[in-house]
C-alpha cells in the first residue's frame, strides 16, 4: 500500500502536466501550422478542442449528477476517478502518435480534446483529494503547494516541447523529426499509466458525502455567480488567447520576423509570468506576521524571475540568435509594476481584481499603441495581471452562496470553455486584419474583468472582505 507521502507526490505531478500541456500549446501551435498549412483560425483550433475538451468533462459530470442524483467522484471515490482520468489521457497521448505520422489534423484534435476529457475529471477530483491525503488544517497548505507545481510546469513546458520538436534548437531551423514527438508522446503514456497504477492501488480513508438537495440551477440566480461566470469565461479566454497567438504576431516582421524554433523563451517568460504573480499573491498565506508578509511579497517575485530566467539561460547559452537580456531585464519593470500594484490591494480580492484589471487594459492598449520589443514587452505582462484572477473571481462568485457553494463551483468550472472561444476569435479576426490587430479582443477581456471587479467591491462576504488564496 502506498504511504500519502507518496501518493501526494504522485498527485500534485498531475498538476505539473496541467501546465505542461497548457503552455506547451504555444509551440506546438506554430509548428502545426506550419507542418499542415494552416491559417491562424485553424490553428486556433487546438486551444479549442483541448480547452473544450474541460467544458465538455465538466458537463458530462453535471448530466450524470443530475440524472442520477450521485456525485460521480464521490461515488467512486477520489483515487479511483483520478485514475480513470489518467487512462482517459493516456489514450489521448496515444492517438497522437498515428495521427501525426497520418498527418491527419482533425485526429490530432481529437487527440487533444481526449488528452482535456482526462484533465477534466482529473480536476474535479484534485483539490479535495489533495485535502484528503493529510491534516484538514494543512489541506490549503498542499493546494499552494500544487498550484506552485503547475506553475512551474507553465514555465518549463514550453521548453521540453521545444526540445522534442526541434531537437537541440541550434539557432536555425531543423526538420522536425517525428521520432522525437514520438517519444515525448511515449513518456507521457508511460506516466500517466504509472500514476494511474499508483492511484488505483492506494486506500484512503474518504467521508461519505451525500447532498440532500437535488442539483439545480438555483445558484444563477445570485448575480456574483452569474456575472463571474462570464468573469470566469472572459479570463481563461484571454489568458489563453494572449499566448496562443504570440508565436504568429513575432514572425512579423514587426516584430523581428522570429521563427518558431526560437519562441521558447518568450512562451516561457509569459507562463512564467503567472508563476510569477502566484507566488506573489501566495505570500498572504505563508505567515501571520505583517512585517514578513510584505518581504515576502516583494521577495518571492522577483525569486521566481530569476528562477525562469535560469531556466531560459541553459536552455539559451548555445544559441547566438537568442539575447535574453534584451527581453528579460527590461521587463523586471512590469514585474517591480505588478509587486506594487499587490502591495496595497493583496488583502481584498476585489480590490486586487480591479486594480490588476485596469493595469492589464491599459499594458494591452500599450502592446497595441507600440511596435517592437516594447509591444512585445506590454502584452507578455498579461501573464503577470492574469496570475492571481482566477482565485479573486472564484472567491467572489461563491460570495455568501451558502448551501449553492459546491453548485455553484460546478458551474464555474465550466466557464473554462473561454479558452476553447476566445483563441479562434482573435484567429479568425486575425485572418481578416493583421494579426496585431486582432490583439484588440484583449483589452475588451480586460474592461469585462475591471467591470467585475468593480461591481464586487460593493458585495461584503459574511466574514469581511475576503482575502486572496492561491490557485
Amino acid at each position: 500500500m502506498a504511504s500519502k507521502q507518496s501518493t501526494f507526490a504522485a498527485v500534485i505531478s498531475i498538476f505539473f502536466f496541467w501546465g505542461f500541456m497548457a503552455a506547451s500549446n504555444g509551440i506546438f501551435i506554430p509548428f502545426c501550422k506550419d507542418h499542415f498549412q494552416l491559417t491562424q483560425f485553424q490553428s486556433q483550433l487546438i486551444d479549442s478542442t483541448f480547452y473544450g475538451g474541460y467544458f465538455i468533462g465538466s458537463l458530462l459530470l453535471f448530466i450524470y449528477t443530475y440524472f442520477s442524483k450521485k456525485d460521480f467522484v464521490i461515488e467512486h471515490g477520489y483515487p479511483k476517478s483520478f485514475s480513470i482520468g489518467l487512462i482517459i489521457s493516456a489514450f489521448g497521448a496515444l492517438c497522437m502518435i498515428p495521427s501525426l505520422h497520418l498527418g491527419s489534423y482533425p485526429l490530432i484534435l481529437t487527440s487533444f480534446f481526449l488528452i482535456a476529457l482526462g484533465f477534466s475529471l482529473q480536476q474535479t477530483a484534485a483539490n479535495p483529494f489533495v485535502v484528503l491525503l493529510g491534516e484538514q488544517r494543512t489541506g490549503a497548505h498542499r493546494l499552494s503547494l500544487a498550484g506552485g507545481i503547475n506553475s512551474v510546469g507553465t514555465t518549463i513546458g514550453p521548453l521540453i516541447v521545444a526540445y522534442f520538436l526541434f531537437g537541440s534548437i541550434a539557432g536555425s531551423a531543423q526538420p522536425v523529426e517525428l521520432k522525437s514527438v514520438d517519444t515525448l508522446y511515449i513518456g507521457l503514456i508511460v506516466l500517466f499509466l504509472t500514476l494511474a497504477f499508483i492511484l488505483r492501488s492506494i486506500k484512503v480513508e474518504e467521508q461519505t458525502q451525500t447532498s440532500e438537495q437535488s442539483f439545480s440551477f438555483a445558484a444563477l440566480k445570485y448575480p456574483q455567480l452569474l456575472l463571474g461566470m462570464v468573469a470566469i469565461f472572459v479570463y481563461v479566454g484571454v489568458e489563453v488567447t494572449i499566448q496562443s497567438h504570440m508565436g504568429a504576431l513575432l514572425n512579423t516582421p514587426e516584430y523581428g520576423s522570429i521563427p518558431k524554433e526560437l519562441l521558447f523563451p518568450f512562451i516561457s517568460l509569459y507562463w512564467g509570468s503567472l508563476m510569477i504573480g502566484r507566488w506573489t499573491g501566495s505570500a498572504e498565506a505563508l505567515t501571520d506576521k505583517v512585517k514578513l508578509k510584505k518581504a515576502l511579497l516583494i521577495a518571492l517575485p522577483f525569486l521566481a524571475f530569476a528562477l525562469v530566467y535560469g531556466v531560459n539561460a541553459i536552455k539559451a547559452q548555445s544559441i547566438p540568435e537568442i539575447n535574453l537580456n534584451t527581453l528579460f531585464i527590461p521587463y523586471l519593470g512590469f514585474v517591480a509594476l505588478m509587486v506594487a500594484v499587490a502591495y496595497f490591494t493583496i488583502e481584498n480580492s476585489a480590490k486586487m481584481l480591479l486594480a490588476f484589471s485596469l493595469a492589464a487594459t491599459a499594458c494591452m492598449v500599450g502592446g497595441l499603441m507600440t511596435t517592437g520589443n516594447l509591444s512585445v514587452m506590454f502584452f507578455m505582462s498579461g501573464g503577470l495581471w492574469c496570475s492571481v484572477m482566477w482565485p479573486c473571481i472564484f472567491s467572489q462568485a461563491i460570495k455568501n452562496l451558502g448551501s449553492y457553494t459546491s453548485q455553484a463551483s460546478a458551474f464555474l468550472i465550466m466557464m473554462i470553455l473561454g479558452g476553447a472561444v476566445i483563441p479562434p476569435f482573435q484567429g479568425w479576426l486575425a485572418d481578416a486584419t493583421t494579426i496585431k490587430m486582432s490583439y484588440i479582443v484583449t483589452p475588451f477581456c480586460f474592461a469585462y474583468l475591471t467591470f467585475y471587479g468593480w461591481k464586487m467591491m460593493g458585495i461584503k462576504s459574511e466574514d469581511g472582505n475576503a482575502k486572496v488564496v492561491g490557485h
